[in-house]
């Protein structure tokens, strides 16, 4: 069993960055690939970055590429997700996901995680 706790949502304004962290226990989360999802009121929950359990390979969805950097530091058993140049359709909850099958690809659907966080709300104004 794994406890995923988010961290460092917040209101900010477009063009800036925030860092959002995801704090596992119970076990290493070393052993899990990493994801972040985000949603909005009466919208699916849509993937926005994955990290490969053995930390050598990344995902990210179109919509965030060459601004949003997802990591983790098995020190802390602690994945982060950087993002810059925040935009307004970035405004949503924010949750970290651990994906427990250890497959040779990066997850991007939510059936594929089997705990989540409790998410952090991200807001960006315009």
């Amino acid at each position: 069993q794994v406890r995923l706790v988010e961290s460092g949502g917040g209101l900010v304004q477009a063009g800036d960055s925030l860092r959002l962290s995801c704090t596992a226990s119970g076990r290493p989360f070393s052993i899990y690939s990493a994801g972040w999802f985000r949603q909005n009121p009466g919208k699916e929950r849509e993937f926005v970055a994955g990290l490969h359990w053995r930390g050598d390979r990344t995902g990210y969805a179109d919509s965030v590429k060459g601004r949003f950097t997802i990591s983790r530091d098995n020190a802390k058993n602690t994945a982060y997700l950087q993002m810059n140049i925040l935009k307004p359709e970035d405004t949503a909850v924010y949750y970290c996901a651990a994906n427990g099958a250890l497959s040779t690809s990066i997850a991007q659907s939510p059936t594929a995680y089997d705990y989540w966080g409790q998410g952090t709300q991200v807001t960006v104004s315009s």
